[in-house]
């Protein structure tokens, strides 16, 4: 894994894989506090990641942020 530090954050990038297809997704912020990964929804549309009916969601809370997170 190769980190790259912007604002002294670590960013990396990371390969997504679902239904047999795979993305490239770079600048992930890695937040070595948090309990969960998220990504944003526009990026991951791409390869079939989408909400369904029925999906449980939740929220996401963070400094300044409240986003929420669909349960797998």
């Amino acid at each position: 894994m190769h980190l790259t530090l912007k604002d002294d954050l670590p960013f990396v990038t990371v390969d997504v894989a679902y239904g047999g297809t795979q993305i490239e997704v770079p600048h992930v912020l890695v937040d070595t506090g948090s309990a969960s990964t998220m990504l944003a929804a526009d990026v991951v549309v791409q390869i079939g990641i989408v909400p369904e009916p029925g999906d449980a969601l939740h929220m996401m809370r963070g400094i300044g942020r409240i986003e929420l997170e669909r349960e797998h």
